[in-house]
């Protein structure tokens, strides 16, 4: 029996924890019942578990056989502050949380993983579970690391995945090299001098510096980024004074940069430093720049790569594995255990439907054999037992 149609057989219980966690979400680092009930299912499957890893991460330990290769693979645990507007039995129960990245069914994904490869064991080696907290920009890849995560489970290679609403449901998309970008958030704080507003020629206009400012970023990718890298920098808020006819004091400009090295990130940190100072002085007021690297690019690993996408196309055939997916802008903080570990990140197919960070989003259960069912073959074909 395939590991497909042996997941098959447990995809109603499956089904069950993904809507259970579904209606209980809970934001990033606060994961809380979703880890316990993670805990709890590893161990009544035989599996060493160890909890609190990195705050509230999860990471599951599964040995066969006398190998000492291990495979690391990794699911995130954390909803997001939106209100649902599906109407449907498992609706979220928690008013202003929502799993509307589809978390809950990456979780479900990979204890399904679990459980088969517990009950058949068809390796030789070590699998560690990673259950991480805090995905959506609340650093929980960060602080399982620093938590020693790959001191304490050491990892030859690592994988992760995610479901991709438009693309059908047992089908798979991968690339080599870099699939998602990094991402920084950063605020530009403008100093002026307030005045009345009916006497501008006594103030220092932070407003008026920081729109020059906001206008002047732009050029930053269109003339200091090499054409051949792709990088995005959005102004998202420009925030100064509260009353109408006061010139405040301060103006903050705030946004986000994608890129897909670290090179063209510190690139881009030097450069909103360098404009937005040399703009404001030349309005009288001063600039600084508060930068903060929330994702780093995911570069899959080009042997990881091959690995998960062999594995793929055993279970559905070539037809519905692309191999050449286009890198997106989006983020993943999967990309920093990448940075540590060789891996590959893949994305699931998961039907028609609303995309992630929408209020009507929802993960189609129908996609859970086919994530469980590759992660467990990408150990099977990693630690192939001999004979």
């Amino acid at each position: 029996m395939s590991a497909l149609d042996a997941i098959r057989r447990h995809h109603a219980e499956l089904t069950a924890i993904r809507q259970d966690l579904h209606a209980h979400p809970e934001l990033g680092m606060q994961e809380h019942r979703t880890a316990a009930i993670v805990a709890e299912k590893l161990e009544s499957w035989g599996i060493e578990v160890h909890r609190g890893v990195g705050g509230t991460g999860v990471v599951g330990v599964l040995r066969s056989g006398r190998g000492n290769r291990a495979i690391g693979l990794r699911a995130d645990m954390d909803a997001l502050p939106m209100e649902e507007l599906n109407e449907v039995p498992y609706r979220s129960t928690v008013p202003g949380k929502m799993h509307a990245c589809g978390h809950d069914g990456h979780t479900t994904m990979l204890l399904g993983a679990a459980k088969y490869l517990a009950e058949t064991r068809n390796f030789d080696g070590i699998v560690h579970f990673i259950f991480q907290p805090g995905e959506e920009g609340c650093g929980g890849a960060l602080a399982m690391l620093e938590d020693g995560l790959f001191e304490r489970f050491p990892c030859d290679q690592i994988f992760g995945m995610h479901n991709r609403p438009g693309m059908a449901v047992g089908e798979y998309a991968i690339r080599p090299g870099p699939t998602a970008a990094g991402g920084a958030f950063f605020d530009v704080h403008v100093a002026g001098r307030g005045a009345h507003g009916a006497r501008p020629e006594v103030s220092i206009d932070p407003v008026l510096a920081a729109c020059h400012i906001t206008a002047a970023l732009q050029s930053i990718v269109s003339r200091n980024i090499n054409p051949r890298e792709a990088a995005v920098i959005s102004v998202t808020k420009v925030v100064g004074g509260e009353a109408y006819n006061v010139i405040p004091e301060t103006a903050t400009i705030s946004g986000t940069a994608r890129f897909f090295s670290r090179e063209v990130a510190q690139q881009i940190e030097e450069g909103l430093q360098r404009v937005a100072a040399g703009v404001a002085a030349g309005f009288g007021a001063t600039a600084r720049l508060d930068w903060r690297l929330i994702f780093a690019p995911t570069v899959n690993d080009a042997e990881a790569t091959e690995a998960i996408a062999a594995a793929a196309l055993e279970l559905v055939g070539e037809a519905q594995v692309a191999r050449d997916k286009p890198p997106g802008m989006g983020s993943e903080d999967f990309s920093f255990m990448m940075e540590k570990v060789p891996g590959a990140y893949i994305h699931v197919g998961n039907g028609e439907g609303a995309m992630p960070h929408n209020p009507r989003y929802q993960f189609n259960d129908a996609a859970i054999p086919y994530g469980a069912a590759l992660y467990a073959r990408v150990v099977e074909r990693g630690l192939k037992r001999e004979g």
